[in-house]
């Protein structure tokens, strides 16, 4: 339930452009088939959280056209079975009207760290989901539960990849990422200290500096 603001350091600092997904009522394969649509023809892609997913379902289709990829506080496991029964009610509630509390009350405890800045980006993460409007929380929420494991899809990627994430990421913590890591045949790991589910913004100094030495790879 982010924009384009979740990027706006990196954006900044090293250009690229954000392709959006989730608009329609679609799963994760059919929003990687549209990002995939539009992007060039060969690119480097960085995805977080649910936009990590849905980069793993495009390595997935389009391996040859990916030359690079950072993936952020994702997960390429199928959802839990207890996540899936805290989805559904969380589901019923926005469809109830409901999306500002499902928000402030479920989702935003877990996102950030102990950082300063916390409630600045609490309110920008609120504004963020508000904007998009709870038809879009309803589609992703599906097209998260029902996606699929990507753990061989990584498996089978060699080119240069940064798996990053906060340390305090209570969402997709640590130990998931050391599995994205100890699967990708060419890849590096960085954690963020100081950082939750969002170090783009938590941290973006760090994380920028990290995304920008996985772009000066060989």
């Amino acid at each position: 339930m982010c924009d384009d603001r979740l990027f706006g350091p990196q954006l900044s600092a090293l250009g690229g452009e954000v392709l959006n997904f989730g608009r329609h009522e679609d799963m994760i394969g059919d929003m990687a088939s549209r990002v995939l649509h539009d992007a060039p023809d060969r690119f480097a892609l960085v995805g977080l959280s649910m936009g990590g997913i849905v980069a793993m379902e495009m390595i997935r289709q389009a391996p040859q056209r990916i030359d690079r990829v950072a993936l952020l506080d994702t997960n390429p496991l199928p959802e839990a079975d207890a996540v899936k029964t805290r989805r559904a009610s969380q589901i019923a509630q926005v469809r109830a009207g409901r999306l500002a509390e499902v928000i402030r009350d479920e989702m935003k405890p877990n996102y950030l760290g102990d950082t300063p800045a916390r409630q600045a980006l609490l309110d920008l993460c609120m504004d963020m989901a508000l904007s998009l409007g709870p038809e879009i929380f309803v589609n992703q929420s599906v097209a998260l539960r029902d996606r699929i494991d990507q753990t061989g899809t990584l498996r089978g990627y060699d080119r240069p990849a940064l798996v990053l994430c906060g340390r305090e990421d209570q969402l997709c913590p640590v130990a998931r990422h050391e599995l994205m890591h100890g699967l990708l045949p060419n890849s590096t790991l960085t954690i963020i200290d100081g950082a939750g589910h969002l170090p783009t913004l938590e941290r973006p100094v760090e994380t920028t500096a990290a995304l920008r030495r996985w772009l000066e790879r060989s």
